[in-house]
């Protein structure tokens, strides 16, 4: 018998099969990471996907933003104390429910002006772009008011700690791509 031979049958008994399940899963059990830890990752993940679908939206709207089709520009469309008061709301509330119905208020009134996403290439990636973020938003809200009757049932327990930690990340992670989105559609739109 071989120096190797003597210590698989002394690690894992006859023929590699472990000698007993308990050392297996004991040994199994200490090389997880926590729950705590896989879900952090996994929201890390997501936000980065998050980030990475915005930054394609970006590169959309930055190659297209000239492509008007002889239709307004971002100087003609954009009215900066609107969106200037919507980034205020935003960014001094976590609580900001009006920030959708703003969105909302500006495309109809976009739409009525005849400039809707159809209209020209630049306007397709204006409404896609901002409209995304308007949908991360009222997402995030939906899943607040859940998180807080959540908190009111069942109290601040580990997981539901856990969940508002993803939600804070979350949120923070719109307001900067906020503030991307009003710097570069609404000022450099507006000085265009």
């Amino acid at each position: 018998m071989s120096a190797f031979q003597g210590t698989v049958d002394r690690d894992f008994g006859y023929g590699g099969h472990p000698r007993g399940r308990q050392h297996t899963a004991e040994h199994a059990a200490g090389a997880f990471a926590s729950k705590r830890i896989i879900v952090g990752y996994g929201f890390w993940i997501f936000l980065l996907s998050d980030i990475i679908m915005f930054s394609a939206f970006f590169a959309t709207y930055a190659v297209l933003v000239g492509q008007t089709a002889g239709g307004p520009t971002g100087r003609e469309l954009f009215d900066l104390r609107n969106v200037g008061l919507e980034t205020a709301c935003l960014l001094l509330s976590s609580f900001t429910c009006g920030i959708a119905s703003i969105e909302v208020r500006e495309f109809a009134d976009l739409v009525a002006r005849r400039a809707g996403p159809t209209r020209s290439a630049f306007l397709s990636a204006f409404f896609t772009l901002v409209g995304c973020h308007g949908l991360h938003v009222t997402a995030g809200l939906l899943w607040l008011l859940t998180m807080m009757a959540q908190v009111f049932a069942k109290g601040y327990r580990p997981d539901i700690l856990r969940r508002v930690l993803c939600f804070n990340l979350f949120w923070h992670t719109l307001d900067i791509i906020w503030v991307a989105l009003f710097t570069v559609v609404y000022l450099m739109g507006v000085s265009t």
